[in-house]
C-alpha cells in the first residue's frame, strides 16, 4: 500500500504534462496522456484497495510532508485510507477513467473549439486530481485544497466554449455560487479549529463528544451551507442547470464522479459531528427532501436532454442527503455508488445522441432514434431504468434501502416525499425516453462512434445493472448495514411499485394514448409547467434581492468619498507635475540663476541659524 500516493499522483502528472505541451502533442498522445494516466491510477487504487481489504485493517494512512509549520500548528499532507475513502476513490478514478476514454472519441469529433484537445485533458486530469485530494486528504485543509481545486476546475471546464458569452456566464455562476457555501464552510472550519486546535479529521471525530450541543448544531449547518453549495442543493442549487454549458463529458464527471459528490462526502465523513446536533440532521434530511421534490417537478418539464439529466441529478443526490439526515449514511454512499454508474452512463449516452444530431439538445427536436441509434438507445433505456429505480438494478436497491430506512428513522414523511419524486422521476424519465427515440424523426443522425466511445457505455450499463448487487455484497462489509433490503414488507412492495406505476402512466400519457393538451394549456396548468420551468422561480428572486440591488448599489457608491480621496490625490500629483515641468526651460543661464538663488537661500539658513 506504499503506492498508494500514485492514486493522486498520476492524474496530476497527466495534467503538469499536457498543459506544459498544449498544443505540440498529437491527439492520440494527448488521449493516452489524459485518459491514461487515470486509467492507470484506477488499477494503482484497485490493487491497493484489494492489499486494504485483505489486510484487515480499518484505516491507512500515508505521510507525504508537512505542509506548514506555526508554533503547534504543523498540518501535514497525508493520505488517508478507509471504508468511506476507498469507496469514493474507486468510483472517481474507475467512473473518471470511462469519462475520459468516452471523451477522446467525443471531443475529437467535437469541433466546436478547435485546439482545446490538450488542453480539455489537462483541465480533466486536475479535476479528478483535486477531488482525489478531497476525498483522501487527512486532515480538513487538505480537504479544503481539494475542494476549492474542484470548484477552479469546474470553472475551467463549464467555461470551456469560451466564445459564446453564455458559456462564460454559467461558469462564473458556478464559481460565485458555489464560493456562498465556501465560505460558510470556511466558518465552519475556523469554529472545529477554535474548539479542538487541529484540523486532523480523525482526532476532531475522536474527541467530538467534548462538542456542547449548541456548539455541533453551528458547526453542523456550516459544513452543510458548503455542502450545499458543492453539490447543488436548495438553496445554492441554481449554478447546476447552466452548468449543461460545458461539453458532455464534463457534465458526465461533475455529476457522476466528482463535484456534485463532494458535499454528501463531506457530510458523511463528519457524520459524528452531526451525532451530536438532532437539529443539524434535521435541516439536512429537510434539504435533501425539499431538493429532490423541487428538481423532479421541474425536470419534467423541461425540453433540453442534459437539462433534464441534471435535475435528475439534483434529485438523486437530494436522496442521499435525505439518507444523511435521518442516520443512514452507508445507504447514502451506496446510492451514492451505484447513481455515479447509471447517470454517467445517462450522460455519456446522451452525448452520443446529441454528437448524431448535430448538437441539438431539444428532445422534440429528436424521436425515431432507437433503430438508428442501437447503443445510445439500450445504453439510455439501461440508465434510464436504474435511475427510476426499476427492480433488478443497481438504482432500485440503493434507492430502496434509503426509501425503506427513511421511514424507519424519519416516519411517513421521509418515505411520502421519496416516494413521490421516485413517482415523478419515473414521469420525467418516460417521457424523455419516449420523444427521444420513438415517434417522427425530426433530425437525421450519424453515428461516427468507434470503440474508445461505446466501450464505456457498454461496461457501465453493465454496472448499472449488477452494480447495486455487487455494493450489497462489498459496501455491507465495508461500510455496515445498508439499511432494510426485505423486499416482502407491505411497505417494501408500495415503494417497489411506485416507480413502476409512474412508467406506466408515463408511458400512457406521452406516448400520446391520452390527450392531456386541454390540461396543460389551461391557465393553472400553463402557469405550473412555466413555474417549474423557471426552477421554481430561484433564479428570479436572487436577481432581484441580491445581483440588481448589489449593481445598483455599485453604480450609486462609484463616485463615493474613498473614490473622490484618490482623484484628489491624483489630481494634486499631477498639479504639482506640472508646476516642476514649468522649470524645465532649457537655458543655461536660468539654471545657473536658479542654482545661485538656492545658494543664498541655504547661506541666509545657515546664518540665521547659528
Amino acid at each position: 500500500m506504499d503506492w498508494f500516493w500514485l492514486v493522486p499522483a498520476l492524474p496530476l502528472a497527466g495534467f503538469l504534462v499536457l498543459f506544459v505541451t498544449e498544443g505540440k502533442l498529437p491527439d492520440k498522445v494527448v488521449a493516452f496522456v489524459g485518459a491514461g494516466s487515470v486509467g492507470m491510477a484506477a488499477l494503482v487504487a484497485l490493487g491497493v484497495g484489494w492489499q486494504f481489504v485483505a489486510s484487515g485493517q480499518s484505516s491507512f494512512s500515508l505521510p507525504l510532508w508537512t505542509w506548514i509549520a506555526v508554533g503547534d500548528f504543523t498540518p501535514s499532507i497525508t493520505l488517508y485510507l478507509d471504508s468511506l475513502s476507498l469507496v469514493m476513490t474507486g468510483v472517481i478514478t474507475g467512473v473518471g477513467f470511462l469519462i475520459h476514454l468516452y471523451a477522446t472519441g467525443y471531443m475529437w469529433q467535437d469541433h466546436e473549439e478547435p485546439k482545446g484537445y490538450s488542453r480539455f485533458f489537462a483541465y480533466m486530469n486536475l479535476f479528478v486530481f483535486a477531488m482525489l485530494m478531497l476525498v483522501l486528504g487527512d486532515n480538513l485543509l487538505t480537504l479544503f485544497l481539494g475542494w476549492e481545486g474542484v470548484g477552479l476546475c469546474s470553472y475551467l471546464l463549464i467555461g470551456f466554449y469560451h466564445r459564446d458569452p453564455a458559456n462564460g456566464y454559467a461558469a462564473r455562476k458556478a464559481f460565485v455560487v458555489t464560493r456562498v457555501g465556501d465560505t460558510l464552510m470556511a466558518l465552519g472550519l475556523f469554529l472545529l479549529f477554535w474548539e479542538f486546535k487541529t484540523l486532523e479529521v480523525q482526532a476532531i471525530l475522536a474527541d467530538a463528544d467534548s462538542l456542547t450541543p449548541g456548539m455541533a448544531t453551528g458547526i453542523g449547518l456550516l459544513l452543510l451551507g458548503g455542502a450545499v453549495g458543492k453539490s447543488a442543493q436548495v438553496p445554492l442549487q441554481t449554478w447546476l442547470p447552466d452548468a449543461m454549458a460545458g461539453p458532455t463529458p464534463v457534465s458526465a464527471l461533475i455529476h457522476a464522479a466528482t463535484m456534485v459528490t463532494a458535499g454528501v462526502y463531506l457530510i458523511a465523513r463528519m457524520q459524528d459531528v452531526y451525532l451530536l446536533s438532532a437539529d443539524a440532521q434535521h435541516v439536512v434530511a429537510v434539504v435533501g427532501l425539499v431538493t429532490l421534490l423541487i428538481s423532479s417537478f421541474t425536470a419534467l418539464t423541461q425540453t433540453d436532454i442534459k437539462r433534464i439529466l441534471a435535475y435528475s441529478t439534483m434529485s438523486q443526490i437530494g436522496y442521499m442527503f435525505m439518507a444523511l439526515g435521518v442516520g443512514a449514511w452507508s445507504a447514502a454512499i451506496f446510492h451514492l455508488m451505484t447513481h455515479a454508474f447509471f447517470k454517467a452512463l445517462l450522460f455519456l449516452a446522451s452525448g452520443s445522441v446529441i454528437l448524431a444530431l448535430h448538437h441539438e439538445q431539444d428532445i422534440f427536436k429528436m424521436g425515431g432514434l432507437w433503430k438508428k441509434l442501437p447503443i445510445p438507445f439500450w445504453s439510455m433505456a439501461i440508465g434510464s431504468a436504474a435511475l427510476v429505480a426499476l427492480p433488478l438494478t443497481s438504482g432500485f436497491a440503493s434507492k430502496d434501502a434509503i426509501l425503506l430506512t427513511a421511514y424507519d428513522n424519519g416516519g411517513w414523511l421521509y418515505w411520502g416525499g421519496g416516494a413521490l419524486a421516485a413517482g415523478m422521476t419515473a414521469l420525467y424519465t418516460t417521457r424523455m425516453m419516449i420523444v427521444t427515440f420513438f415517434g417522427q424523426a425530426k433530425t437525421e443522425p450519424h453515428d461516427d462512434s468507434k470503440a474508445n466511445m461505446w466501450l464505456p457505455l457498454v461496461v457501465l450499463g453493465i454496472l448499472s445493472i449488477g452494480g447495486g448487487w455487487f455494493g450489497i455484497a462489498v459496501l455491507d462489509d465495508l461500510l455496515g448495514p445498508i439499511g432494510p433490503l426485505d423486499h416482502f414488507t407491505p411497505l417494501a412492495l408500495v415503494t417497489i411499485a411506485v416507480p413502476i406505476l409512474g412508467v406506466l402512466v408515463g408511458w400512457v400519457v406521452f406516448s400520446g394514448r391520452v390527450n392531456v393538451s386541454a390540461v396543460v394549456e389551461s391557465g393553472l396548468g400553463n402557469g405550473l409547467r412555466r413555474y417549474w420551468h423557471g426552477g421554481w422561480g430561484f433564479d428570479w428572486v436572487y436577481d432581484r434581492v441580491f445581483v440588481k440591488p448589489f449593481v445598483a448599489m455599485a453604480r450609486i457608491n462609484k463616485n463615493d468619498v474613498v473614490d473622490l480621496v484618490f482623484r484628489i490625490a491624483a489630481a494634486l500629483a499631477r498639479g504639482l507635475h506640472y508646476v516642476g515641468a514649468l522649470t524645465q526651460t532649457g537655458r543655461l543661464r536660468w539654471y545657473a540663476a536658479n542654482l545661485g538663488l538656492g545658494l543664498v537661500l541655504v547661506l541666509l539658513i545657515v546664518l540665521e541659524v547659528l
